[in-house]
């Protein structure tokens, strides 16, 4: 059972992880460790009773799961530096980093130890985070264990190892997708008479209004989109002038930038 997490970098991520698990009943501030060089910059971790620490082996032997949340190019210092610290019969490891294989960590740390990947995304802090996971067949057990503490945090979902750079761009990506989306309809509202702290309030809501009813209904979108567009209405109007625009095909086409950006950076490092 997991009841004590390092998180190994205390980035962007790696802080609303941390944020994110301490609103949970299961861990307390207390159980939470996050490193960074510069302390400063996780000090308002410190201020909600969260241990921050610059020691990343201290960090790893006082925690269940350790998490990696650092850039690429510092992982295999960092492996290196905390390998012979990490305990296989009782310590699981995490790695969110998406150009980083399971197999590449392995060749670092050995095999003794149940390694495994995931992407969550930045929604964590607040407990909507959709968190995708990934680990070898002989670290099933390890793998529904880590699923389990991040089920507490949104929703969660076991995929192949082969799909984590997919998953880093629809999951982790796809915050900022949404975001544009909704600061797109926004501004929208303000051109028609909102000011813009209501326009956000409104497309924020309703955003996460539609997001609702397709995750609690298992609908595709067209069959919630059909019962708000009545013929010759004003929402079928507005719909196929954003399909006239472009906006499908914007959004698929963005993905695929992103998608294949992340693969040119798998096939050139």
């Amino acid at each position: 059972m997991i009841k004590k997490i390092a998180i190994i970098g205390g980035g962007n991520i790696g802080k609303a992880i941390a944020l994110g698990l301490v609103q949970t009943r299961q861990f307390s501030s207390a159980s939470i460790i996050v490193t960074r060089r510069k302390l400063s910059l996780i000090s308002d971790l410190a201020e909600k009773g969260i241990e921050i620490s610059d020691d990343n082996p201290y960090a790893v032997t006082k925690s269940d799961l350790i998490i990696l949340a650092v850039r690429p190019m510092q992982v295999k210092a960092l492996l290196e530096e905390i390998g012979n610290y990490i305990n296989p019969e009782t310590q699981i490891l995490a790695s969110l980093v998406p150009s980083v294989s399971i197999a590449e960590i392995r060749n670092i740390v050995g095999n003794e130890i149940a390694v495994m990947r995931m992407m969550p995304n930045l929604a964590i802090s607040v407990k909507e985070s959709m968190t995708l996971l990934s680990a070898e067949s002989n670290n099933r057990e390890e793998l529904k264990d880590v699923q389990s503490v991040f089920n507490e945090l949104g929703k969660t979902l076991i995929i192949d190892d082969e799909l984590i750079p997919a998953a880093t761009v629809l999951g982790s990506c796809g915050i900022a997708f949404f975001l544009r989306t909704i600061r797109a309809i926004s501004q929208g509202g303000i051109q028609i008479g909102f000011h813009a702290e209501q326009a956000q309030l409104i497309a924020s809501q309703t955003s996460k209004g539609a997001a609702t009813l397709l995750i609690d209904s298992g609908n595709h979108p067209e069959k919630e989109i059909d019962k708000v567009t009545t013929p010759r209405g004003i929402t079928i109007a507005g719909l196929n002038e954003m399909d006239h625009r472009g906006l499908n095909s914007a959004l698929i086409k963005g993905i695929m930038t992103s998608y294949n950006e992340i693969n040119n950076l798998l096939n050139n490092k």
